[in-house]
């Protein structure tokens, strides 16, 4: 499985950003894509994700009420929809997929990796 993160950039606060990551690859009958990131200095934390079977929706409490998480109708693209971005949100963003239909908090139990994306927001 690869895949390719897109939509990092430069925004301002109070700005918004669009992530898109593409799946291609081995199709596996469930799975989990999330998105992670890390900031400068901070460890690699879950920000959102979201189940193939049924679309279910995770988002961290760090990032709720701001942050959006979807998928098209296959889920083999996610979208994270980051809106009224912070100065703490600056963080190279990864897409991550799993086997299965758990969402997993920690890095170590994703399976596939995209490059990271960088999002910078400026205060």
């Amino acid at each position: 499985v690869q895949l390719q993160a897109y939509g990092g950039g430069l925004a301002q606060a109070g700005g918004s950003l669009r992530l898109s990551c593409a799946a291609s690859g081995r199709a596996f009958s469930s799975y989990v894509m999330a998105w992670f990131r890390q900031g400068p200095g901070r460890e690699r934390e879950l920000v959102a994700a979201i189940t193939s079977s049924d679309g279910s929706t995770y988002v961290s409490n760090s990032v709720k009420g701001r942050f959006t998480i979807s998928g098209d109708n296959a889920r083999t693209t996610v979208y994270l929809e980051m809106n009224s971005l912070k100065p703490e949100d600056t963080a190279v963003y990864y897409c991550a997929a799993r086997r299965g239909e758990l969402v997993a908090y920690t890095g170590a139990l994703y399976d596939y990796w995209g490059q990271g994306t960088l999002v910078t927001v400026s205060s």
